[in-house]
């Protein structure tokens, strides 16, 4: 039975990995359109109607165009990119909404149909057509899956959607709104964030957004409030490594957005929920109460990518919320942690190991140690060193600026790098991931020295590398 939830949870983190992995290489032009919204809207702090004439394009075409690419490209490459882009396109012009869940469904059959296709034909073209055939069935598959998404699609994501809005504006106006912590905090913690925030809050939230310039569903699950609340109490009423180790966590969360980075201490006393619950509420009803919103979903959820897209006059709005979640979150915790025998004094790199183990893929942002491929290697062979997870963010990178300054520091020539996964390049001497994902990281490269480590901020792994390496 346990195996099978893992399973279940598994598969619903490698699906919500995957609707992620559409969204996230291309928040830095969603951030774009919010700040051309934010700045040069008639409400924004520089109205500026040529400007402002961009706000319209951008998030009926461009955005879901991104993510029509990017979702085909996962599925088969720049090829199926160019199919998925052309099927969304389809679905762009069958709706009257903007068409991000559209695009998140016909990028990635874009790519699949064409793979099928390259598979079928594979071998068979003979000696000259292969540019003929390739280009004329790309175009062909890509032209057939727009007329399918304008006329079938498009209409039906457009209703849904419609309903979605419709159903999202009733729990707002009755106040439910805060009942979505119950959900969203303990799905953060079991790493099914993405799955909910890019792939369900940020599209609902966009299409909100144009039509009233911002939303607060993008409030709801990026608010660093809660975990912020919970570090603070293991500062004040902790003890050991915990009480130690949250200053450096608190900074790392609250101003570099990375979340992860408070979920092992929870795990340590998972009655700790309870406090994340209580502040995400507090923060949502404080939110709702006000009339916060942002123009797009701030990624990472860091209080500085927040200042940068409030707009004018919704300041003390956004901030009110997330001082209540974290004034909330922080006395439920304090009372949980006084109440507690140890007083979260136990092995943080166990509980880091755990969140690991449930994640379901690497953190470098907060896991410590384990096991590895201790096979050895040398300065000799090693160029270059990846850290490697699903996403390719936040904690990879965190990871591998750790290891960075180490290969610094020992006056190696090396290059550290982060990426995800499905993107390590060929010429990876050393790939270093999670453990449990060093069995996937080894069937894309199984040529590269791979690395288990259960904990990315303070891995023993690091300094025994260096040693080989020196």
């Amino acid at each position: 039975m346990a195996q099978e939830k893992g399973s279940i949870r598994t598969r619903v983190q490698k699906f919500g990995n995957f609707l992620s992995s559409m969204i996230m290489p291309n928040i830095g032009a969603f951030i774009a359109w919010g700040l051309i919204t934010a700045l040069f809207i008639p409400d924004g702090w520089f109205p500026n109607e040529s400007f402002a004439e961009m706000v319209g394009p951008m998030i009926t075409y461009l955005l879901p165009l991104l993510i029509g690419f990017t979702g085909g490209k996962l599925v088969h490459g720049t090829r199926g990119g160019v199919v998925g882009a052309t099927a969304t396109m389809g679905v762009i012009v069958g709706a009257e909404i903007p068409m991000f869940i559209g695009a998140m469904i016909m990028g990635p059959l874009g790519g699949f149909v064409i793979k099928q296709l390259d598979k079928a034909i594979e071998g068979k073209i003979k000696p000259g057509f292969e540019m003929l055939i390739n280009n004329f069935s790309a175009g062909i598959f890509g032209g057939a899956l727009a007329i399918l998404g304008l006329v079938g699609v498009g209409p039906l994501v457009n209703a849904f959607s419609q309903a979605a809005g419709v159903g999202v504006e009733i729990i707002v106006d009755a106040g439910l709104l805060p009942l979505a912590s119950i959900l969203i905090e303990p799905a953060k913690v079991l790493f099914l964030n993405n799955a909910i925030n890019h792939g369900v809050l940020t599209p609902l939230g966009l299409e909100q957004a144009s039509d009233v310039g911002r939303s607060i569903l993008f409030l709801l699950e990026t608010n660093p409030g809660p975990g912020l609340g919970i570090l603070l109490a293991y500062m004040f009423v902790g003890k050991g490594m915990a009480k130690r180790s949250a200053p450096g966590a608190a900074i790392i969360h609250f101003f570099g957005g990375i979340h992860e980075i408070y979920f092992p201490y929870i795990l340590m006393k998972p009655t700790l929920i309870i406090a994340a619950i209580a502040g995400g509420m507090g923060g949502v009803f404080t939110f709702n109460l006000l009339g916060a919103g942002l123009p797009a979903s701030p990624s990472p959820g860091s209080i500085i990518a927040y200042t940068i897209l409030i707009q004018p006059g919704n300041y003390i709005a956004v901030y009110a919320g997330v001082i209540v979640a974290t004034v909330i979150s922080f006395a439920v915790a304090a009372v949980i942690l006084k109440a507690s025998k140890n007083k979260g004094e136990e092995d943080l790199s166990e509980a880091t190991s755990k969140m690991e183990s449930m994640k379901g893929k690497k953190s470098s942002v907060s896991s410590t140690l384990t096991e590895g491929d201790h096979d050895e290697v040398s300065a000799d062979t090693v160029n270059k060193i990846i850290f490697a997870c699903d996403a390719g963010m936040g904690s990879s990178a965190m990871g591998a600026s750790i290891l960075r300054d180490k290969v610094k520091k020992a006056g190696l020539n090396i290059e550290v790098a982060n990426t995800a996964i499905s993107q390590l390049p060929d010429d990876a001497d050393v790939v270093i991931t999670h453990k449990d994902l060093t069995p996937r990281a080894k069937q894309k490269l199984s040529s590269a020295h791979h690395i288990s480590v259960d904990n990315f901020l303070s891995s023993p792994e690091y300094d025994k590398l260096i040693d080989q390496l020196k």
